[in-house]
């Protein structure tokens, strides 16, 4: 009997751990109770990239979009959509103003453009037909047949292609570094390293999209003369590293990797690393380190890898993104990228969107669009209503952006003129609640836990900078410890051997540019607008506003609060733990933040 209906569900790790796995068997088993397994094709896909409202299933060809489905409605998506006929109205994603089964019509979705997320929710990751179906492999075909190297480099170079990772190099260039140099062994390099707190990218195409990874890493090989690739990606991505261990396989097997691929005599094969989590290891120098075994630790450079890198071999190094570009830059053409994005910053970008933001997920936007566009169109705005504060891009090692800047295109050079950077792609909205203070010593938290210790300028500037800024949030700050910070970050900056510490102090300075009234109210005033530095936060209850209901009394841990029924109640400040509890209890806004 014919497919009538095809049954797509999220299989990221965000919805995974909402138990899609569970909707999915669900799924399979409520159409052969029905009688119509044979009519329902019920897959399992990567990220579809609106996390916020996961699990998620989909289902073709009426496009219905199913939102924060449970494991009990598999059943009922069987009984009422296959069998019945008719969409189930209460699981359907519902927005003002749009077709309820047109993902065209959805904000979030309506100014992206998928090219690295081009398959993700739409094939079966694990399913090398899938990918094949959907122009998979094409490239690596015209590049062993139809192209020669300097053809590629070519056409990377019409595109404007610049490497994801962070420091945005032209990749035509670094390619072509590695195909000049003499020598009997080359290499080329995954990074699948991702460490920026909130950052999930390259995890997310990994688990959506192997294939793709695989392919452009072929087609880099062929370009520059190597037959060995290594994928480096942290084990804390067991998905990631499942799904592409069986795209590797089926690659072997489809002759697609391996010895004489495709009968073109050309032979080529990846092997996986693990990495142990060090955010450091993300630098090439120290990734390619922790590949050969060695401690993670950077190395000066030049020489850079594309001369010297793994074994002391010429090495392609770049992050999964960038490789997600190739296979599709190749097909369609370098003129064909170029247009899209800015003419500096061809293509488009992918950003992980955390934060105080109404739709965290996964989105894919041409260079160039606005961060407000980000925020409020794609994003759908500040939870809660609640007023814009900034937004963290690049993670630990990039800026703050604030309002003032929200017009601006998210590209590699704006971004770089206003203090912030791209990054591998986080990009964490913060609202008034946000302590500006408070964020940035976690940042610089993260920078000490994270330093390799090598070089002095990393490892005692960002203990100095982390202590200054823990000083500030328990009330104990002076004026000298602004110009401090200042100094101490611009050596760091200047001083340090890799790129961890160059940018360790990003989110000081610029927080310092631009929320310096915020630290001044930390030392002048012992004083923290939004009540994170809880040394400086004192909970009072206003007497005229206590109804007596005793509810705060009840939510207290310690418990600290004292009071007869409808009657004012007292907080005992010296037992009091500064948890917030009475304050989030409160319905009648008689708990007062001092």
């Amino acid at each position: 009997m014919a497919i009538k209906n095809y049954c797509l569900v999220c299989g990221g790790t965000g919805c995974e751990a909402g138990k899609a796995d569970e909707i999915y068997r669900g799924l399979l088993s409520a159409a052969e109770a029905n009688g119509i397994g044979d009519e329902v094709q019920v897959v399992k896909t990567g990220c579809f990239g609106l996390c916020e409202k996961g699990p998620i299933v989909k289902v073709l060809p009426e496009e219905a979009f199913y939102v924060e489905v449970a494991p009990e409605d598999a059943k009922t998506i069987v009984e009422e959509h296959f069998v019945k006929g008719r969409v189930v109205e209460n699981l359907l994603y519902k927005e003002e103003g749009a077709d309820k089964t047109d993902l065209d019509q959805i904000k979030f979705y309506q100014k992206q453009k998928r090219v690295v997320l081009r398959n993700c929710g739409v094939i079966n990751p694990e399913n090398i037909d899938e990918y094949i179906a959907r122009q998979g492999y094409v490239a690596l075909e015209k590049v062993l047949f139809e192209m020669s190297s300097e053809d590629v480099l070519n056409e990377l170079k019409i595109s404007g292609l610049r490497g994801r990772g962070g420091a945005g190099f032209p990749s035509w260039l670094k390619w072509k570094f590695t195909a000049d140099v003499e020598s009997e062994k080359k290499f080329v390099v995954c990074n699948a390293d991702e460490g920026d707190p909130g950052a999930y990218m390259d995890r997310s195409t990994l688990e959506g999209d192997p294939h793709s990874i695989i392919e452009a890493m072929t087609i880099a090989a062929k370009t520059v003369g190597s037959d060995h690739g290594v994928v480096y990606i942290r084990a804390e991505y067991p998905l990631a590293i499942k799904r592409l261990e069986i795209a590797l396989e089926q690659a072997r097997e489809y002759g697609l990797l391996g010895n004489n691929i495709l009968d073109s005599g050309f032979n080529f094969d990846i092997e996986i690393r693990l990495g142990a989590g060090a955010f450091v290891c993300g630098e090439e120098t120290a990734l390619l380190a922790s590949t050969e075994g060695n401690r993670g630790m950077p190395m000066p450079k030049p020489p850079f890898p594309a001369v010297k890198g793994l074994f002391e071999k010429p090495t392609v190094i770049n992050n999964v993104e960038t490789y997600a570009n190739i296979p599709v830059i190749i097909e369609k053409g370098g003129e064909w990228f170029k247009s899209i994005g800015t003419e500096k910053s061809p293509g488009t970008k992918v950003f992980a969107l955390t934060g105080k933001i109404e739709n965290s997920g996964l989105v894919e936007v041409p260079m160039g669009t606005t961060l407000r566009e980000i925020v409020y169109d794609v994003g759908g705005g500040i939870r809660g209503n609640k007023e814009f504060k900034a937004v963290q891009t690049g993670g630990p090692s990039g800026g703050v952006i604030t309002k003032e800047y929200l017009d601006t295109p998210i590209d590699f050079d704006h971004l770089t003129a206003i203090g912030s950077m791209m990054g591998s792609g986080g990009m964490i909205v913060m609202d008034e609640d946000d302590c500006i203070v408070d964020v940035t010593k976690f940042y610089m938290e993260f920078c000490v836990d994270e330093s390799c210790g090598k070089c002095s300028p990393c490892r005692i500037g960002t203990k100095r900078m982390y202590q200054i800024l823990d000083k500030i949030t328990k009330g104990q700050g002076t004026m000298e410890d602004i110009d401090k910070l200042k100094a101490i970050g611009k050596a760091t900056q200047k001083a340090s051997l890799c790129g961890l510490g160059q940018t360790a102090a990003n989110p000081v300075l610029s927080t310092l540019k631009y929320f310096e009234h915020e630290y001044l109210e930390h030392i002048k005033e012992g004083k923290c607008r939004s009540g994170k530095c809880k040394d400086l936060v004192s909970y009072t209850i206003d007497a005229e506003k206590c109804i007596g209901c005793t509810v705060c009394a009840r939510k207290c841990p310690v418990p600290c609060i004292a009071g007869e029924r409808k009657s004012p109640h007292v907080i005992d400040q010296t037992k009091c733990i500064k948890c917030g509890a009475c304050y989030d209890a409160c319905k009648f806004g008689a708990v007062v933040v001092a």
